[in-house]
């Protein structure tokens, strides 16, 4: 079984968003991967992105400076 440690995750209301958000982060250079949404969170379009913590404040300058459509960003267990 695979261990469980902290992510944060961004979620986003659209398919479009979640595809803009791996975009800026690849083109950016940041951490991280597409991946459905966990239970414990919801989001309309079913698609997450997932990074390391230390990264949380990277991404949402990026978010910020992209004007990317993001639903919210959490910090859980995956």
């Amino acid at each position: 079984m695979r261990e469980r440690t902290e992510k944060c995750v961004v979620t986003f209301r659209t398919t479009a968003g979640a595809m803009a958000m791996e975009a800026a982060c690849k083109g950016s250079g940041l951490p991280g991967r597409l991946i459905p949404v966990p239970r414990s969170v919801t989001a309309g379009c079913g698609l997450c992105w997932a990074a390391p913590p230390d990264s949380r404040e990277a991404l949402e300058e990026l978010v910020m400076k992209k004007h990317l459509d993001v639903d919210g960003i959490y910090a859980i267990i995956l």
